[in-house]
C-alpha cells in the first residue's frame, strides 16, 4: 500500500530581506526542526524511499537535512521545480509518474499546497505550519491510479512544537522511564 508522508518546508529566514523568495534559507530553528523531523521518522521506521522537494532554497535544504540525519542516500531525493508555489493538483500528477513499486514517498513543499494535498488526499484539513508532516495511507491506490478523487486516510500529522512538548513530558516521570521511544 502506497504511503504518503506531506512535509511544510522548515522555517525559513528573513533576516536579508532583499533575497528572492525563492531563494531564502532556512533559519536556526528550522535547521533543528528538519533534523528533528528526519530523527522521529527514523524512530517510527517511517523513512521514505523517495523524496520529491520543490527547488526552493528552504524546501530543498529541509529535505537534505532530514536525509543526512537519517543518513539516507541522496538518490532517493528528487528537486522538482513545478512543486514551488504549487496546488495540490501539481503535487498529485508529480506523483502519479513514480513507479509502483515505492512504497513510501515524502513530498517537501509549501502552504498552501500542502494543506491542500493533506486535504485531498487524507480527507481532512490539516494545519501545517512549518517542518510539520502528515502521514497519509493510501490503501487500494497505486501512484499511477492517484488522482483527486483518492481516497486515504490521514494518520497523523506531526507538528515540531508537538514533539517538543512530547520530549518535555517524558523527561521525568520519577520512575525512571520515558514514553519517548
Amino acid at each position: 500500500m502506497p504511503t504518503l508522508l506531506v512535509m511544510r518546508h522548515a522555517k525559513s529566514s528573513w533576516k536579508n530581506r532583499n533575497v528572492d523568495d525563492h531563494e531564502r534559507p532556512l533559519n536556526k530553528r528550522g535547521k533543528r526542526d528538519a533534523a528533528r523531523i528526519g530523527a522521529m521518522l527514523a524512530r517510527r521506521e517511517l523513512l521514505p524511499h523517495a523524496i520529491l522537494t520543490s527547488s526552493a532554497e528552504r524546501a530543498h535544504d529541509t529535505a537534505l537535512r532530514l536525509a543526512a540525519e537519517t543518513r539516507l542516500d541522496l538518490d532517493v531525493l528528487s528537486v522538482e521545480p513545478s512543486f514551488y508555489l504549487a496546488g495540490a493538483g501539481e503535487y498529485i500528477e508529480r506523483l502519479r509518474w513514480l513507479p509502483d513499486g515505492v512504497e513510501r514517498v515524502m513530498v517537501v513543499g509549501h502552504n498552501p499546497g500542502i494543506e491542500e494535498l493533506v486535504e485531498t488526499l487524507g480527507g481532512q484539513w490539516e494545519r501545517m505550519p512549518t517542518a510539520a508532516v502528515a502521514h497519509i495511507a493510501l490503501p487500494g491506490a497505486t501512484w499511477s491510479t492517484l488522482d483527486d478523487d483518492t481516497v486515504g486516510r490521514l494518520r497523523t500529522v506531526w507538528r515540531p512544537k508537538e514533539l517538543e512538548d512530547e520530549r518535555r513530558d517524558a523527561l521525568d516521570l520519577g520512575d525512571g522511564h520515558s514514553r519517548i521511544e
